[in-house]
């Protein structure tokens, strides 16, 4: 059972391309990445750490590769794991270079920022001869002199003024195999930018607001920005910023999917704030019960209300659900359908059997 959506998001058609084994762009499902913080050159901490990225529901990782040293680590990591990985570059080319040679499955960088026309043209060689896409990462931060110089300070004309820029030099050596983003701290300014940009060009944009800062903060204009754009139809890969573990940013980025019904994985937990009819502590249950739950990949919905206000009405809609009861006697749903009274010290258990049943059951089908 799926909750119906209150209207389909019409998505911007786009160019298909490739990262590794994923297609990004046109019809496929919109990818979520996030990128590792730990020193690229310790092999097991970020082994470790994409490992915990990936467990979350990322599609792609991306890797800083400010040094030799970190490409050549590069390597060894790309062979411990099986999630495609976008090695970060910015100013030297032969990083970019020495991380497609490497496996890398992607190439973040900014061809203006390179400088020298024959450097990116070998990054170009490099990355057709190993199979490697690149994204023109834009950011109003770092906006070349001329533009800045043109514009007075950073703007959405100018940050699309050097997405452009650096796309023609791509395909002026005939590579098409990218994707842009023109990030920004500020939503406003982030919003407009993205949204001038799809209106000029049709390759897949990768979506974000950079520097977003602290989990709560970040997430939320993360939320604002990257949601506001989605339900425009414009996005087909998305990174949130936190200053925070990466593995959270996954989260967020799925949650931000799944609200917009443009993604369906794992168990969508329906639940009340609390009050004081709560038949049960809905926030410590609800807690618990996302731990317990968060193996599940199978998409299923879950509605946990404290009282008889709003539960039924949910639990109509949900695969699961549990209204709260008078005395501990707490109602369980399943498939819509009233099945059972289950005491508040059973409940958590028998929503996660019940849970993992209605996986098992969907995945057979």
């Amino acid at each position: 059972m799926s909750i119906r959506p209150f209207r389909d998001i019409n998505r911007r058609k786009t160019k298909v391309i490739n990262v590794g084994n994923i297609k990004i762009g046109g019809e496929n499902p919109i990818t979520v990445q996030s990128m590792t913080n730990t020193l690229t050159t310790n092999i097991k901490a970020t082994i470790e750490q994409i490992n915990e990225i990936q467990g979350e529901g990322a599609d792609l990782v991306r890797v800083s590769c400010p040094d030799e040293s970190s490409t050549k680590a590069l390597k060894e990591i790309i062979k411990h794991v099986d999630i495609p990985v976008i090695a970060d570059i910015h100013f030297h080319y032969k990083r970019a270079i020495e991380a497609a040679e490497s496996g890398a499955s992607c190439l973040r960088i900014n061809p203006g920022n390179i400088g020298d026309k024959k450097k990116i043209k070998e990054i170009i060689r490099a990355a057709k001869n190993n199979n490697c896409s690149i994204r023109v990462g834009v950011n109003a931060g770092s906006l070349e002199k001329d533009i800045l110089e043109k514009f007075k300070e950073p703007c959405p004309e100018a940050l699309v003024e050097s997405a452009l820029r650096n796309i023609k030099i791509l395909e002026d050596e005939d590579f098409f195999n990218l994707k842009i983003s023109v990030k920004s701290s500020d939503v406003f300014l982030s919003i407009e930018a993205y949204r001038q940009l799809s209106k000029a060009t049709d390759y897949p944009l990768h979506l974000g607001i950079t520097e977003a800062g602290s989990f709560v903060a970040g997430s939320i204009k993360s939320s604002i920005g990257i949601g506001s754009l989605l339900l425009s139809g414009i996005g087909d890969t998305i990174r949130i910023s936190l200053s925070d573990d990466p593995v959270k940013e996954v989260k967020i980025g799925n949650e931000i999917l799944k609200s917009l019904n443009l993604r369906n994985r794992g168990v969508r937990i329906i639940s009340c704030p609390s009050c004081a009819r709560q038949g049960f502590d809905v926030i410590d249950t609800v807690k618990i019960l996302e731990k317990k739950l968060s193996h599940i990949k199978t998409p299923i919905t879950l509605s946990i209300i404290g009282c008889v206000v709003n539960g039924p009405g949910e639990a109509a809609l949900t695969d699961i659900g549990i209204t709260g009861g008078r005395k501990g006697n707490n109602m369980l749903y399943l498939s819509g359908i009233q099945k059972e009274k289950v005491l508040t010290e059973e409940m958590i258990s028998r929503v996660v059997s019940e849970v993992e049943k209605k996986a098992t059951e969907l995945d057979n089908n």
